[in-house]
């Protein structure tokens, strides 16, 4: 246990008074950061613009920053999200304003609202994704997916730091679909088109959309695309790009529930 000096507060760090809860969008090359380092990369915009961020206590105090639903290194997102504590008061938009101003491009703060129960970790159990694969025809890309939802399971294996894992794609499925990108196409940087990321050079590419419930282990998009490889032989040729386009409650309709307001929606399965 720390000593307290006489005269010296057990918790000198200033309390928690406001929780704000953000999204955020990684796009571009940026897609290509890990969480560890998107999260210092938040951690130094907190400290660049002046937020009052609150503190943790002890010997090693850190900003109160807590996080859901981290999208995997490669991918893009629309839709990350973090809430961060603060010691006094301020408007979601100034925060919003403050962080964006100080993040790198393609690290954009999209929106910020003033954090109420339930918690972020209990208005999310499904993600929306889009993923482009270039090179492949969209007539091929249906007959896999519909050789794949015909199953009633269909299992992957993983490779993770700590062996192998097994997850069942089929089983966090709720839905997915095939359009046609070809008419979109956008550079590498996402700056026009259907996707962000889809290479500018592509004649053909189909557009798998798939809405996918947030299991443990995660079902993400290397996940669905190594299903359509085993019941289709689906492989892109050239590597796919995927973007999380919303995350949120999936309810009875199939829709998503936006996280940052109750009663909007975010995606439709």
């Amino acid at each position: 246990m720390a000593r307290v000096r006489p005269g010296e507060a057990a918790n000198p760090a200033p309390p928690t008074v406001q929780r704000i809860r953000v999204r955020f969008a990684k796009r571009g090359r940026l897609r290509f950061l890990s969480h560890r380092d998107v999260a210092r990369s938040v951690e130094r915009a907190v400290r660049r613009s002046g937020v009052p961020v609150s503190h943790s206590h002890g010997f090693s105090p850190h900003p109160r920053i807590s996080w859901i639903g981290a999208a995997p290194t490669g991918s893009a997102s629309e839709a990350e999200y973090f809430e961060i504590g603060l010691t006094r008061p301020v408007e979601p938009e100034t925060v919003r304003s403050a962080l964006d101003a100080v993040l790198p491009v393609g690290l954009d703060i999209l929106e910020a609202v003033v954090a109420t129960p339930p918690s972020l970790a209990d208005r999310i159990d499904a993600s929306s994704w889009s993923i482009a694969l270039p090179g492949v025809a969209p007539a091929a890309a249906r007959a896999a997916l519909d050789a794949l939802l015909a199953r009633e399971t269909l299992i992957v294996e993983r490779v993770t730091p700590n062996g192998r894992r097994q997850v069942d794609v089929r089983a966090a499925l709720v839905s997915a679909s095939v359009s046609d990108g070809s008419t979109g196409p956008v550079d590498d940087d996402g700056n026009s088109g259907v996707t962000p990321g889809v290479a500018a050079s592509s004649a053909e590419c189909a557009i798998l959309g798939a809405v996918v419930r947030q299991t443990t282990p995660a079902v993400r998009p290397d996940d669905v695309l190594g299903a359509l490889d085993v019941v289709a032989g689906l492989k892109p040729p050239v590597p796919a790009k995927a973007t999380r386009m919303a995350q949120g409650l999936l309810d009875d309709r199939g829709a998503l529930a936006d996280p940052l307001g109750p009663g909007r929606v975010t995606a439709q399965a």
